[in-house]
């Protein structure tokens, strides 16, 4: 399959952590230059030479979807350990959405949508895996009462997207990050069922709808 990673055997441990540092280098430069983000600058922040980044993905689009499949692959882990750990809803619901704020899945994928292939069984199940799970937090969160009705599987998926992406300006990675959980707690508290609450505007959007706006939106 293209975009497949060269290695098959288990990776030796400084092999592991190579391919771990680069692929948060890469999810971090993503979402800060965009998917053409040079390989080089990926490398550096990464603390490994241009070889041995080619020698673990042979090419750009087999970095990429190793990005999108790792920020997946995460997202879906942290969305099974809110549901099985916490006993609110809501708690699972803020604890999933911090989660997905570090892995940064949803600024990464709508920046490499055009790159990866659409009909790639891996990514479309591991797509399907995190939704479905996320779909279950949400779930819980509205038969507990937690999370008002009106409040949908597109509204935080949305929301996060907002949140992931980087601040204009100057401003320090790590401030950035910062913020990023700083602003999410206070929107949360928007997202509580309170006496006298408005209605939210606009459209409700649930996964279904989602799906068909990425999908409008290949070329």
């Amino acid at each position: 399959m293209a975009g497949e990673v060269r290695e098959t055997r288990p990776l030796r441990a400084d092999a592991r952590r190579n391919a771990e540092q680069l692929l948060a280098a890469a999810r971090d430069v993503v979402v800060e230059r965009g998917a053409g983000a040079p390989l080089d600058e990926i490398a550096r922040r990464a603390g490994v030479g241009i070889a041995t980044l080619y020698r673990r993905f042979p090419d750009r689009s087999a970095l990429l979807r190793a990005v999108v499949l790792d920020a997946l692959e995460r997202t879906a882990r942290a969305a099974a350990a809110a549901l099985s750990e916490e006993t609110d809803g809501f708690a699972a619901l803020v604890r999933y959405m911090h989660a997905a704020l570090d892995a940064r899945v949803s600024a990464v994928i709508p920046l490499v949508l055009d790159i990866l292939d659409p009909a790639d069984d891996d990514l479309q199940s591991a797509r399907e895996a995190s939704a479905g799970l996320v779909q279950r937090v949400v779930d819980e969160a509205h038969a507990d009462g937690s999370l008002p009705a009106d409040v949908t599987f597109g509204d935080i998926g949305t929301l996060l997207v907002r949140l992931s992406r980087p601040l204009p300006g100057p401003v320090p990675p790590a401030l950035d990050e910062e913020l990023a959980h700083r602003h999410l707690d206070l929107l949360v508290e928007g997202l509580r069922p309170s006496p006298g609450r408005r209605a939210p505007g606009g459209p409700r959007l649930e996964r279904a709808d989602l799906r068909g706006l990425q999908e409008e939106a290949r070329p």
